[in-house]
């Protein structure tokens, strides 16, 4: 494999309909066999993913029913994620079900596996590194009550199965990912031209690392190729740190609108990261933050963005 693309490969792209793993797998369809994995609740999207060559195969990660999947698949992208609140559920899908998948996929040349940095204890301004302290981020958010706990849980099974299948693995903890197709800095623009409020914690600005979908492609082989057992375990965000409120500053001029901010205690703090060890094994990001997040706006709101 080279390290900077992805070619004639049978490729598992787990979560394949989420707004991440879709236009990854869109991508890779285009010189690899790729089958998507997922529940596929969301007919529109098979079909998307099916006129773009993606094999998609259901799968049911609670139950561990991964068995359809080709279990000589050179490459496996996990970026399945169960966010229910139920605890039993997502626990069962995000740590059980990756169980399931390493060990279907066992003889696999490499296994990436999609954590967060909301892994990560909230501790003001510190910039984490990949040994920072773990905790719970995401509680805060009433809807996201599981999301920081399932994640770090699936990191320590993710780490098993490596050791346990001498499968090489990557566990890349994804900042902010954004692309025409959307993300986090677009629901602020959304809630912006809809005259909201954007809720910022009180201890400002809140840093993080928005990367944008064509360095997450860009990258992917990058960090397949550093996988290793034991797991090696990557910062993965852009290589700008960039605040909300510079974010939505920005996409509120472009936009025509105004950016009226709601510090708050009841939402996520900041989670500034250590790329380092990032540009090592995959290099920088190329995509400047303002063009992205332009790109996404106009892809989105064409009749507001010139």
């Amino acid at each position: 494999m080279s390290p900077d693309t992805l070619q004639g490969s049978t490729i598992v792209v787990t979560g394949v309909t989420g707004q991440v793993s879709r236009p990854l797998a869109l991508a890779l369809a285009r010189d690899n066999r790729v089958i998507g994995a997922a529940r596929f609740s969301d007919e529109a999207a098979r079909a998307e993913l099916e006129a773009a060559g993606v094999e998609c195969v259901p799968v049911d990660l609670v139950s561990g029913d991964v068995g359809a999947l080709p279990a000589d698949a050179d490459y496996v992208l996990n970026f399945a994620v169960a966010k229910t609140n139920d605890w039993d559920r997502d626990l069962a899908a995000n740590s059980g079900g990756l169980a399931h998948l390493m060990e279907h996929h066992r003889g696999a040349r490499a296994f990436l596996h999609c954590s967060s940095t909301a892994v990560y204890k909230p501790d003001g301004h510190r910039v984490f590194d990949e040994g920072g302290p773990l905790g719970d981020n995401h509680g805060v958010w009433p809807f996201l009550r599981t999301y920081s706990i399932c994640k770090i849980a699936a990191e320590g099974t993710a780490r098993w199965g490596a050791e346990r299948f001498d499968l090489p693995t990557t566990i890349a903890r994804l900042s902010v990912p954004y692309g025409d197709n959307g993300g986090w800095p677009a629901i602020h623009l959304h809630m912006m031209l809809s005259g909201h409020a954007i809720p910022v914690h009180v201890n400002a600005p809140s840093v993080y690392h928005p990367l944008h979908a064509d360095d997450i492609l860009a990258m992917v082989p990058r960090l397949l190729a550093a996988a290793s057992v034991p797991a090696v375990t990557v910062n993965w965000g852009g290589s700008e740190p960039v605040s909300i409120e510079e974010w939505c500053t920005y996409l509120a001029e472009v936009a025509g609108t105004e950016a009226h901010f709601e510090p708050t205690e009841q939402t996520i703090d900041s989670v500034e990261i250590d790329t380092t060890r990032m540009h090592e094994l995959a290099g920088r990001t190329t995509v400047p933050w303002r063009d992205g997040m332009r790109r996404m706006a106009k892809a989105l709101h064409p009749d507001r963005v010139p």
